[in-house]
C-alpha cells in the first residue's frame, strides 16, 4: 500500500507554479513528499508522459533547488496523470477502482480549483470506499460567503473528521510571518514594548504589481476583501496582535489568534467612511473575463481596532490592491513618539518578495550638534544565497506539515468564520452606506481617500514615499 497525495485541478497554475516544484524539492531533499506517489486528476487528454514533460519545465522554472534531468527523472516517476471530470459524480467510481487497482492508500486529496468545486469534489469522495480517513487540503477563499462556507464546513466534517480537513493560507508558512513569533518574543526591547502604551499604530500592507491576469474569472466574483483580506491578512494581523500562547502549535497557538478575531471592533455605519476605503484600477472592467459594469473591488483600505487590554484604541491598518506599481508584504510596527517633534522608532518586518528585518530609531547627529536624527538597521535574509537555496518555501512547509499531522499552521474553522464575519459586516454596512469604489491610476499607491483615511488620525503609509 502506498502513501498518496491527489490533486485536483492538477493542469492549473497553483498546481504547475507552487505545488510540483515544492514536492519536487521535498524530493531532492529527502522531505516527507519523497514517501509520497502523486495522482494528477484533469480533464484535458494527456497521458502521464506527456503531462511529465509539460510539467518539467515550470518545475525547472519555479523550484528552488537545483534542477537536473536526472532527480525530474527520479521525481517525475511518481507522477500519474489520470483524466476525469470531477464535476461528474459518475467518474469517482472509475477513480475508485484506479486507487485499488495500483494498491495506493494513506489519501491526502488537495483541492487547487476554484470555491464553487470544493462540496462537487467532497461528495464525490464520499462515495470512495476509505476516502473518509484521508486528509484534504482546501485553498482560499473557503467558501464564497460565511453562510455557503457555514454549509462548506459542515458537510466536509460529515465526510471528513474535523482533525483531518487543512485550511491552507500559504502565506502562513513564509519564513517571516513565521519567524514574526521570535521577533516578539524573544527580544525585551520589543516584548515589553508590544502594546499600546509604546505603539502608535500598525500597518499590514500586501501590495501587488500585476493584475488579474488570467485569474479574471475568480476574482470578478470575489474582489480583494475576500481575495486577500479576509484570510491571509487578518491571519496575519491575529499573529502579530496575539497573546504568548502556552505554546507554538496546536490549539494553544489557535486560541491566541481566534481571541484576537473575536476581538475585532464591530464596524458601524456612522464611522465606516473612516474605517474602510474600496478602489477599482483604472482599465479593470476592460481585462478580458471581467464583467464591463463590474463593481469588485480590487484595493481594500482597513483601520481596524482590537478591543482588548493590550490594544485598546491602537489602530491597525490593513491595504492590499493590484496594479500598484510595486510588489511588496510586511508589516510595520510604529512606536509612539517620546519628543514632541522627534521622529517615531519603526520596526518593519518584510515579508516578500524580499524578506527580513528593518528597525528604524533616533541617534545624535556626530560632532557639536545635540540635533536629533534617524539611522537604519537592515537585515536582509533573502540576500544571502544560502539561505534562499535552504528556506523551504511556503509549499513546502505545509505540505510536509500535513503529511505529519500538523495542523498549528493552517486556519481552523472558527478562524475562518469570524474573519468571514467581520469583512462581510463591513462590505455590507459600506454598500448600504452607497459609499464608492473609487477608481485609482495604475502603478500608484492606490486611492488618495485611503491616504486621508490614515492622516484624519494622524498617521501616513510607511513608506510611501520610498
Amino acid at each position: 500500500m502506498k502513501k498518496t497525495i491527489t490533486i485536483f485541478g492538477g493542469t492549473g497554475d497553483l498546481t504547475f507554479r507552487k505545488l510540483l516544484p515544492a514536492m519536487y524539492n521535498m524530493h531532492v531533499t529527502g522531505g516527507e513528499g519523497a514517501g509520497y506517489d502523486i495522482v494528477i486528476i484533469g480533464r484535458r487528454d494527456y497521458t502521464s508522459g506527456e503531462y511529465r514533460q509539460i510539467a518539467r519545465d515550470w518545475v525547472k522554472q519555479f523550484s528552488r533547488l537545483p534542477f537536473t534531468e536526472e532527480k525530474y527523472k527520479d521525481f517525475s516517476e511518481k507522477i500519474e496523470y489520470y483524466r476525469m471530470d470531477f464535476s461528474d459524480p459518475a467518474a469517482y467510481e472509475g477513480l475508485e477502482n484506479y486507487y485499488k487497482e495500483r494498491g495506493l492508500s494513506e489519501h491526502i486529496f488537495y483541492f487547487a480549483v476554484a470555491p464553487r468545486f470544493f462540496s462537487t469534489i467532497a461528495e464525490g469522495l464520499d462515495g470512495i470506499h476509505e476516502a473518509g480517513k484521508g486528509k484534504v487540503i482546501l485553498e482560499k477563499p473557503f467558501g464564497e460567503d460565511l453562510e455557503s462556507a457555514k454549509e462548506l464546513s459542515r458537510r466536509l466534517e460529515e465526510i471528513f473528521a474535523p482533525d483531518r480537513i487543512y485550511r491552507i493560507d500559504h502565506y502562513l508558512g513564509k519564513e517571516m510571518v513565521r519567524n514574526m513569533q521570535i521577533i516578539r518574543f524573544t527580544n525585551p526591547v520589543f516584548a515589553n514594548n508590544w502594546n499600546r502604551d509604546a505603539v502608535s499604530c500598525i500597518q499590514i500592507s500586501a501590495m501587488e504589481d500585476v493584475g488579474v491576469e488570467n485569474r479574471a474569472g475568480y476574482y470578478d466574483t470575489s474582489g480583494a476583501m475576500k481575495d486577500m483580506v479576509q484570510n491571509h491578512l487578518l491571519q496575519i494581523l491575529s499573529i502579530v496582535a496575539m497573546e504568548r500562547p502556552a505554546s507554538f502549535k496546536g490549539e494553544d497557538l489557535h486560541e491566541e489568534q481566534l481571541k484576537v478575531l473575536k476581538a475585532l471592533r464591530p464596524a458601524s455605519g456612522e464611522t465606516i467612511r473612516d474605517m474602510l476605503v474600496l478602489g477599482q484600477y483604472e482599465g479593470y472592467r476592460e481585462e478580458k473575463g471581467v464583467k464591463p459594469d463590474s463593481t469588485t473591488e480590487t484595493y481594500a483600505a482597513l483601520r481596524l481596532f482590537v478591543d482588548n487590554e493590550r490594544w485598546q484604541d491602537v489602530p491597525f491598518y490593513i491595504r492590499t490592491g493590484k496594479k500598484l506599481g510595486r510588489r511588496e508584504m510586511e508589516v510595520a510596527v510604529i512606536f509612539r513618539q517620546t519628543e514632541e517633534n522627534g521622529e517615531n522608532n519603526v520596526l518593519l518586518i518584510k515579508i516578500q518578495p524580499m524578506e527580513g528585518v528593518y528597525f528604524q530609531f533616533n541617534i545624535k547627529r556626530p560632532g557639536e550638534s545635540e540635533e536629533v536624527i534617524q539611522t537604519k538597521m537592515d537585515f536582509c535574509q533573502s540576500c544571502v544565497v544560502e539561505n534562499r537555496i535552504n528556506t523551504p518555501e511556503a509549499y513546502e512547509r505545509l505540505l510536509g506539515a500535513c503529511m505529519r499531522g500538523e495542523r498549528s499552521w493552517f486556519s481552523q474553522w472558527d478562524q475562518i468564520e469570524a474573519g468571514w464575519r467581520y469583512v462581510s459586516g463591513m462590505k455590507r454596512i459600506y454598500q448600504e452606506e452607497n459609499l464608492p469604489i473609487v477608481t485609482y491610476a495604475q502603478g500608484t499607491s492606490g486611492p488618495e481617500a485611503a491616504d486621508q483615511m490614515l492622516n484624519t488620525m494622524g498617521h501616513s503609509w510607511f513608506g510611501q514615499d520610498d
